[in-house]
């Protein structure tokens, strides 16, 4: 039997592949344990520089696995509870730990919390067939998975709650017109083209990549005074970093940088 969630590495990238392709990657709890243990893998490897999120066969994440729902397989509130905050929770709490860059290559049908999957991840590139539905009031659920924490920070309130009140599927292109997404590619460029982006940032200042990913994280709940006392203080860090000490050295020289930290 296939992993659930697999991990491989390519150099100082990680790809992270929900891998329940006969269900089109439908979340169920067997996925969980090892998508967090292959999360903190690449959280504290200090060869991965850049995760890449994608998922097998046809589709990125259909969402959850309905064979849970329903009032058939009704779990008293408490267990509901713990579904989600001690499980499935678990996932945006990890990748909320990691400084580094984290992509979704979002490929054929994201729906439910298969979007909200790829919310949590800080870019977005998408295969031209690919669908989002935020489906949720359609099954007379709530977005239990933080989509409604990042879809209005994504594409603004008004057109978060459209998408939410409406639960209709939108393609790639009217995502990428919204800013759902960043790029749309042709669907057999998707991948090349998200671990081109990856290793392209792959070999940038690793300490610079992880304090302007906290910085822009942080900002959301910030005002802009301490934004930038915040950022002043990380100027601190990385002004006499050896990784800036290298970057100038190698743009004087006229080469490539090569930086050595994590």
């Amino acid at each position: 039997m296939s992993a659930p969630v697999t991990l491989k590495f390519d150099n100082k990238v990680a790809i992270i592949t929900l891998n329940r392709p006969d269900v089109l990657n439908a979340i169920n709890e067997d996925m969980l344990p090892p998508w967090v243990d292959a999360l903190e893998e690449c959280r504290t490897n200090p060869d991965v520089a850049v995760i890449v999120v994608t998922g097998a066969g046809e589709a990125f994440c259909r969402g959850g696995d309905t064979t849970k729902l329903g009032a058939h397989t009704m779990p008293a509130p408490p267990e509901i509870k713990d579904q989600f905050w001690e499980r499935l929770h678990r996932i945006p709490k990890k990748l909320a730990e990691i400084d580094k860059p984290v992509i979704a290559a979002v490929n054929g049908l994201a729906s439910g919390a298969g979007v909200d999957v790829s919310l949590q991840c800080d870019i977005r590139f998408a295969a031209r067939s690919s669908i989002f539905r935020v489906s949720y009031t359609a099954f007379g659920l709530v977005p239990g998975n933080g989509g409604t924490y990042f879809l209005p920070r994504i594409v603004g309130e008004a057109k978060a709650l459209e998408l939410f009140f409406s639960a209709e599927p939108i393609t790639a292109e009217e995502a990428l017109n919204i800013g759902m997404v960043n790029q749309v590619f042709d669907d057999d460029e998707l991948m090349p083209r998200s671990l081109a982006f990856a290793h392209s940032i792959a070999e940038r200042a690793p300490l610079a990549m992880k304090l302007v990913k906290r910085a822009v994280k942080q900002s959301q709940a910030m005002d802009l005074n301490t934004h930038l006392d915040m950022v002043s203080s990380h100027m601190l860090i990385t002004r006499p970093s050896e990784d800036h000490a290298e970057a100038i050295k190698a743009y004087e020289e006229g080469r490539k940088p090569v930086f050595k930290g994590k």
